[in-house]
């Protein structure tokens, strides 16, 4: 059975863990002492050998190796292969407990969908949740050593009340060579579908819910098998224990104590129980020991998962759930907090304290800050014409080069963006232009006789009508100024860069 502590550990206080250290069941102790006591004897053997039987040339070589071994023994990464090792193995174990086919969802959605208080209502519920109850047993039995004990053959399935006879023939006579733990999932499926023709299923949304939850428990049986079958590696597991078997194998003769005569550095003291060698070997032959136990959660270990249990719990609360609680309602009443705005569960004596404490608002909710640190601070540059502001951030992001200095189209283009955006409030748009008017050489000059550009701010002469107006960014002294559309205008200039030349044929 596993062994629960969680009330021991409920309050943290000084030496919380320290009444731990004392239980036997399921503690390493119990793991562990057979392999301790034979490293301490094979060790304590060692050292005797040394003492008593070996000549003085046999010693003087037995501490050459002795210093060989300690110095050497460093060089197995012992913690870093075990501790990858044993976090795989600890995740593997908690995902294995998670897979558990437990019925409680199940049992809920069919009692809930599947009606009727006769005798075939009634039959329909209990049948269903004993085929789920079936395929949770037939798959523990393959993987549990312990259900496999309890239901060895199909023989005490069907004594033990999993299944009839007749199924037991059907579920023989299909001809599988693998494990048919589906088989009830699938009578599952095709007696849900005939509760749904009779209309104790009520619509396809009620089947399709309960189908869901089957596939879902279906999942989780699925699971299981699948962790049986694919183990941690074998090469990852046997590199974990052949390193720690040989980093203590090293240590049996590394960790003797030698002669203090012989003047050896670091061996000025001669014990017989190397105490921190023992240390040493508990904490690294314990961790071993914890992935061996929590490798496989199926067996019958302490600390292993108690299958039987759960096959006892979960068919009586399914039977239960389906069949004595269905449609049995107590009385509704009004709560004890019908008239209260403000309903509050009483405390008792013993935790009365808690309503002096404030609930809790957010971290940020204590700050405090200077009363001149509140004031809300102008940004700068906030009262500059909106066409400015844009001007001097496309300023920002292009680079100033030759052809901008000289008049390219690209500094063209910028300057005469800058212009409209600051000339579009003016009462016509003839004449925003600052040029306007002037040869055509030196509108040319200033990019307003660019044929690209110049057609994005005079009304075109075409035979379409004009756009709509739209509210164009202008000064803030004057918000409702508006711009002409530009309308489709003709084919683009020769000189004109890809792609804004295949936008501009296709615009034509």
């Amino acid at each position: 059975m596993t062994v629960t502590y969680t009330a021991r550990v409920a309050n943290a206080r000084f030496g919380g863990f320290s009444k731990l250290l004392l239980l036997w069941r399921g503690s390493i102790y119990k793991l562990l002492w057979r392999e301790l006591l034979c490293f301490l004897g094979l060790y304590l053997a060692l050292s005797a050998a040394y003492r008593f039987v070996l000549t003085e040339g046999q010693k003087r070589y037995f501490e050459k190796l002795v210093i060989y071994c300690d110095q050497y023994a460093s060089l197995i990464p012992v913690s870093f292969v075990l501790g990858f090792y044993v976090t795989l193995v600890v995740h593997r174990w908690w995902n294995q407990y998670l897979c558990m086919p437990l019925p409680d969802t199940l049992m809920c959605v069919v009692a809930g969908t599947v009606h009727g208080r006769d005798e075939r209502g009634r039959l329909y519920r209990r049948t269903l949740m004993r085929y789920a109850g079936l395929s949770a047993v037939l798959i523990l039995r393959s993987v549990s050593t312990a259900v496999f004990k309890r239901f060895p053959t199909i023989d005490h399935v069907v004594e033990a009340g999993f299944m009839t006879r007749e199924e037991r023939k059907k579920f023989e006579n299909l001809n599988s060579s693998y494990n048919k733990y589906w088989v009830p999932c699938v009578w599952f499926s095709n007696l849900a579908a005939q509760a749904r023709r009779e209309g104790r299923i009520r619509d396809n949304s009620a089947l399709k819910l309960l189908l869901e939850e089957l596939t879902v428990f279906r999942g989780k049986c699925g699971m299981l098998f699948h962790y049986d079958w694919i183990s941690v590696p074998l090469v990852y597991t046997q590199v974990v224990t052949i390193a720690v078997y040989s980093y203590f194998l090293a240590c049996l003769i590394g960790r003797q104590f030698l002669d203090p005569a012989q003047g050896y550095q670091g061996h000025n003291l001669d014990l017989c129980v190397p105490i921190f060698t023992l240390l040493q070997f508990f904490f690294y032959a314990g961790w071993l020991k914890v992935a061996e136990q929590l490798i496989n959660p199926f067996g019958e270990d302490d600390d292993d998962f108690e299958t039987n249990f759960l096959i006892d719990r979960n068919f009586q609360v399914s039977m239960l759930a389906v069949d004595e609680m269905y449609d049995d309602l107590a009385v509704l009443e009004k709560d004890l907090y019908w008239d209260s705005a403000e309903a509050r569960a009483p405390y008792t004596a013993a935790t009365a304290f808690l309503l002096q404490q404030p609930s809790f608002q957010g971290s940020t909710f204590d700050i405090t800050l200077a009363k001149e640190d509140m004031q809300f601070q102008r940004l700068d540059g906030v009262d500059a014409p909106l066409g400015e502001a844009h001007g001097d951030f496309f300023q920002r992001l292009l680079p100033v080069g030759a052809g901008m200095a000289a008049g390219g189209l690209l500094g063209r283009r910028l300057s005469l963006l800058r212009r409209k955006n600051s000339c579009v409030s003016e009462t016509s748009t003839a004449a925003s232009c600052a040029c306007a008017g002037v040869p055509d050489g030196a509108a040319l000059e200033c990019g307003c006789g660019d044929p690209l550009l110049d057609t994005g701010l005079r009304e075109p002469e075409s035979e379409f009508p004009p756009g709509p107006e739209l509210p164009v960014p202008g000064p803030v002294a004057e918000p409702f100024t508006t711009v002409p559309m530009p309308v489709p205008r003709g084919p683009a200039p020769p000189w004109l860069p890809s792609p804004i030349g295949e936008e501009e044929e296709s615009l034509a």
